[in-house]
């Protein structure tokens, strides 16, 4: 895919003005902001210094998402130029303490597959002409003709302890996908750690010091909305975030750690940091500060909706999210021979065949928060993934999997890829029905990369239940490495706009390409 020097000289004609803008919260200045919410009695005029974002773009329509540091009145323009010539303006909601200061604001009617330049401005709700500077952003709509697509993935931020260090420049990876130009990014979940405390040094196997950002939200578990507010809000003091979200349109999922490590729905905590120990009282609240948070079209700000959806990118490309935490049955062994509610419970589940069958794009990219064949344990005896280590026929969880891959080969529906994270580190994985015990399916890849800025783990043991070849693995070889000391990943892939052809590469914070897989269009199995 070939893109004008031009385009990227004003992209980042664009970035140097949102920079400015959002300068009160770079790294040295950051203490000073990070309180739990904005003071009410402040002189002058709304400010957004959290920058801004974009999500869930379609070929004509995206969402802007803003903070204020007071009630405000959101006001978005658009324009096809940087200068904003003949711009188009959009009025936004009225934000304040129920959103946590939040907005969002829905534009439609864009061209299809066009640079759209947008701004931001806040405006007191007493006195229009007290406004904000604006921030302003770039983003692509999707094509509706066919034309090259390019992403990233990944997901894992901020966890196991290792949050923004100022001393190594925050979350850098961030820049560096950043400078990759993707039409958008696929977080995978854990977006937040809400069950990590910050430590204000850690001391490293070297000798050296990890000095982290703490905040009063990231001081301990997140249990009341304020501190889940807060987690979401400490990830974007990071210079290199809010740069990112400011060019780079994104589509989020979640996973466990926005609520806490390896829940489900019903679950009572025996865990003494917690007060709250029911589990569904803590996601309820974290789901709202999630949907507050981030531009998702099928959530309210409330919380209320849902978080799988599909995203259709022009004739090449289709997005499904999965969501693996709200519907899912409790950890267990996972031996069950019956299991009708499975990870993504009964309806998703009818919802992503028929999705499935109903799409026409040339690749249908499975945006799962969890990996398929990688045995994820939760304590001694049960298991937080699909797979639980037991290589025969399809059982607990896996009988759900097992039905979806039946299903997909049995339509001849063409062109699914699994994408996820969750396991801290990189890999890409073949299943073949003739290494499996389970063979009604059609080869498939799955590719694992993360985490963006995170402790690092060991690589998890394979389930041959579904015939899964480990064709490349990268993970260190002990627990919770830091992000000093490397293996922090993320995912590329990009689709050919002549002949369809999709690569994906697994490549490391740095820019080196570990691991590329090239597929073929129109196939069932790959």
């Amino acid at each position: 895919m070939v893109r004008g020097s031009g385009d990227q000289v004003g992209r980042r004609a664009v970035l140097r003005g949102t920079a400015a803008a959002s300068a009160g919260l770079a790294l040295p200045a950051v203490p000073a902001l990070a309180g739990t919410a904005p003071a009410q009695a402040l002189s002058g005029r709304p400010s957004a210094r959290w920058g801004v974002q974009v999500g869930d773009v379609t070929s004509t329509s995206g969402l802007v998402w803003v903070r204020s540091d007071r009630p405000a009145r959101m006001v978005v323009e658009t324009s096809a130029t940087e200068s904003f010539s003949r711009a188009r303006r959009w009025h936004g909601p009225l934000v304040g303490p129920g959103t946590d200061f939040t907005g969002t604001t829905a534009l439609h009617g864009l061209p299809p597959g066009t640079e759209v330049h947008y701004r931001v401005r806040l405006t007191d709700p007493e006195d229009p002409r007290r406004a904000s500077a604006p921030v302003y952003g770039t983003f692509r709509t999707a094509p509706v003709r066919r034309r090259g697509v390019r992403f990233v993935w990944s997901g894992d931020l901020a966890g196991q302890g290792w949050g923004i260090n100022p001393d190594r420049g925050g979350f850098r990876i961030f820049e560096e996908m950043r400078r990759r130009d993707p039409d958008f990014f696929l977080c995978s979940g854990d977006n937040i750690y809400a069950d990590g405390p910050l430590q204000p040094s850690v001391t490293l196997p070297d000798g050296s010091v990890w000095r982290n950002l703490v905040t009063e939200e990231k001081s301990k578990v997140a249990e009341t909305l304020a501190e889940y507010r807060g987690n979401f809000r400490y990830n974007l003091l990071d210079e290199h975030l809010r740069a990112f979200n400011a060019q780079v349109p994104t589509i989020t999922q979640w996973d466990d750690h926005e609520v806490r490590n390896n829940w489900y729905p019903g679950q009572i905590l025996t865990d003494d940091r917690y007060t709250e120990k029911n589990v569904d009282v803590l996601a309820a609240r974290a789901r709202r500060a999630f949907a507050e948070y981030y531009p998702i079209g099928t959530l309210r700000p409330d919380g209320e909706g849902r978080v799988h959806r599909v995203l259709r990118h022009g004739p090449l490309l289709d997005v499904f999210v999965l969501d693996m935490r709200t519907h899912r049955d409790a950890n267990s062994p996972n031996r069950q021979p019956e299991n009708r509610q499975g990870i993504l419970g009964a309806e998703q589940l009818a919802w992503l065949k028929r999705e499935l069958s109903r799409s026409r794009a040339v690749w249908k990219v499975i945006a799962s928060d969890m990996p398929l064949g990688l045995v994820v344990a939760d304590g001694t005896a049960n298991f937080e993934a699909v797979a639980q280590g037991d290589p025969g026929a399809p059982l607990g969880r896996e009988l759900q999997i097992a039905e979806l891959l039946r299903f997909v080969k049995h339509r001849r529906i063409t062109g699914t890829v699994w994408l996820t994270a969750d396991v801290h580190y990189t890999s890409a994985q073949h299943y073949e029905p003739s290494r499996a015990a389970f063979g009604d399916f059609e080869p498939f890849w799955e590719f694992v990369t993360g985490p963006l800025h995170a402790g690092s783990f060991p690589a998890s043991k394979l389930d041959g239940t579904f015939g899964p070849r480990q064709v490349f693995v990268k993970a260190p070889d002990r627990a919770n490495v830091s992000p000093a000391e490397g293996f922090q990943f993320y995912g590329e892939a990009e689709i050919d706009g002549d002949s369809g052809e999709l690569t994906v590469r697994l490549r490391e914070e740095g820019g080196a390409v570990l691991f590329t897989q090239v597929l073929q269009p129109g196939r069932v199995g790959q």
